[in-house]
């Protein structure tokens, strides 16, 4: 082997994981923007185009995860213990998958009218991916501890009101909706969207480990 290629080996790899987990938490705030209004415009190609749109973006988040991946295997040397990259990278891979779910659901379905609790679990992904950039940033270096400590309270918040606006709305649908296409329509819609929530909290989690472990 070079010389070169083994002094790679030792070279602090944090211009290789923490960029790729930024763009990886970047491209969820686009997701969930996009989706925000998807469920909010009431031109229906738009909707669809925006369908699409997140589609695309979730393809490029699985790319991300998949360079992540072939990162982990080839750098011996790595910022924080191989596992936690692992986890992070599958956590923010799976907020992904489920706002595309999401989306793929409501397309799948031909759901044009948009309740209010989808709009507001909608709107509070947008605020869980938000914060779970703002956190991810903060990890190449660890001095804004705050930060990071901050944004998973407030995902943890996130999560719980999500939950309470779910239950709520299945509840409405099985006390006022006649029509059962309609409830399990609404209800796969509304636990997809309740999911990506809960994987935002996941991320959290996974973020507060590394905290405890390296801070």
């Amino acid at each position: 082997m070079a010389l070169n290629n083994i002094f790679q080996y030792f070279v602090p790899k944090d211009r290789v994981f923490f960029p790729l987990f930024e763009q990886g938490s970047n491209n969820l705030i686009k997701l969930a923007e996009a989706l925000q209004e998807a469920v909010n415009t009431k031109d229906n190609s738009r909707r669809i185009e925006l369908f699409k749109h997140i589609e695309d973006l979730e393809h490029k988040g699985d790319d991300i995860t998949h360079q992540l991946y072939l990162e982990l295997g080839k750098n011996f040397i790595t910022p924080f213990d191989r596992e936690d990259i692992h986890q992070l990278a599958s956590a923010i891979d799976d907020v992904a998958d489920y706002i595309h779910g999401s989306a793929n659901r409501m397309s799948l379905y031909k759901v044009t009218e948009m309740s209010d609790p989808i709009i507001k679990i909608t709107e509070l992904i947008v605020q869980g991916c938000i914060d779970v950039d703002k956190a991810v940033r903060e990890l190449k270096n660890l001095k804004n501890i705050r930060i990071i400590t901050d944004s998973c309270v407030r995902i943890n918040s996130m999560e719980n009101q999500a939950d309470y606006i779910f239950d709520r709305a299945v509840a409405h649908l099985f006390e006022f909706e006649t029509d059962a296409k309609e409830i399990i329509k609404y209800k796969e819609i509304l636990a997809a969207l309740e999911t990506a929530t809960d994987k935002c909290e996941d991320v959290a989690n996974v973020l507060e480990t590394i905290l405890v472990k390296n801070a």
